[in-house]
């Protein structure tokens, strides 16, 4: 990766606006649940958004989290190994994305790698594993570690099945959000196309 000088004008402008997204508190949040998720395989980082990134960013600390949300021996990341090399770090970032999509994460709801790997959109980072830290209390398979009021329950499908005689008995009802015709008239309306009186 080419090592990007500061930024000016409009697009420090935006990447300020990008960094006051970030929350603290949420990171936090997502530490917790990371270090209780993972057990004793992870060490936990120093509190600020800059140490928050390098832990997350060689990918281990993602696979190793998204691993454990399935069956012992059935995760998706069949191997994580610590690397300095770039490339392999964004390979590991990009394993965990694809697991999380097909964990049931929506696509237009995951970060892309560089937002890690640079740190450009840490915002975007958190709100990927608060997501799937909801999807994972939400599915409730008994795989989920830490506190489930971290995060909030994703809602569900509630399908109703109305018999015939319901559908039909509904049919004749005038529901009020529609209006209602009761004390309506046209006492004192002037007919169409009088001029307006101004006094």
């Amino acid at each position: 990766m080419a090592n990007r000088g500061p930024s000016y004008g409009l697009s420090r402008e935006v990447q300020q606006k990008i960094d006051r997204q970030y929350d603290p508190e949420l990171e936090q949040i997502l530490v917790q649940w990371i270090l209780a998720q993972c057990g004793g395989d992870v060490k936990q980082p120093e509190p600020g958004k800059d140490n928050f990134q390098q832990w997350l960013k060689d990918g281990t600390v993602l696979c190793r989290l998204i691993n454990s949300l399935h069956p012992r021996g059935q995760g998706p990341v069949a191997k994580i190994q610590a690397s300095a090399m770039a490339f392999k770090q964004m390979e590991q970032i990009s394993q965990f994305l694809q697991a999380a999509e097909r964990y049931g994460i929506a696509a237009t709801d995951i970060f892309q790698t560089v937002d890690l790997w640079e740190g450009k959109n840490m915002a975007c980072v958190q709100r990927t594993l608060m997501n799937l830290g909801s999807l994972a209390v939400t599915k409730g398979d008994g795989l989920f570690a830490g506190d489930p009021n971290w995060f909030p329950k994703k809602s569900q499908e509630n399908r109703r099945v109305f018999s015939e005689d319901k559908l039909k008995e509904g049919q004749s009802v005038i529901g009020l959000q529609m209006g209602t015709n009761r004390g309506a008239s046209q006492a004192g309306m002037t007919g169409y196309g009088m001029p307006r009186q101004i006094l």
